[in-house]
């Protein structure tokens, strides 16, 4: 399963890398990309107008048909919002919310997303 993901600040990058799976960084260059592959998306959490690009990605191609989980993180200090940009793309695409984590994760969480990509794999 490919993760396809966004790191504005670097935090997100971090987690994916812990991950060792194969992944594929969306850019503002980048977001046209045709995957033919079963991926999930792990976005931290940012403004609408920061994580447009995932929708821009996602609508592209057949890209929505492969799409099959979102993980998200952020900070807890956000409370109801914490990981509000998985939710909503859990929520808008039906796809499920796999995890969520607090800025970079932990090895807990690396272990709890990959077993969440497994039963959905």
């Amino acid at each position: 399963m490919k993760v396809v993901y966004i790191s504005l600040t670097g935090q997100t990058r971090k987690f994916v890398k812990k991950l060792d799976m194969d992944s594929l960084e969306l850019t503002p260059t980048n977001p046209y990309l045709a995957l033919n592959e079963p991926f999930i998306i792990i976005t931290p959490t940012y403004d609408k107008e920061a994580t447009d690009l995932l929708n821009d990605f996602i609508e592209t191609a057949d890209n929505k048909n492969y799409f099959k989980g979102v993980a998200g993180g952020g900070n807890l200090n956000f409370g109801k919002l914490f990981a509000f940009t998985a939710k909503d793309l859990a929520h808008d695409y039906q796809v499920p919310l796999l995890h969520t984590f607090e800025f970079q994760g932990n090895e807990e969480d690396v272990t709890q997303l990959k077993k969440a990509v497994n039963e959905i794999g």
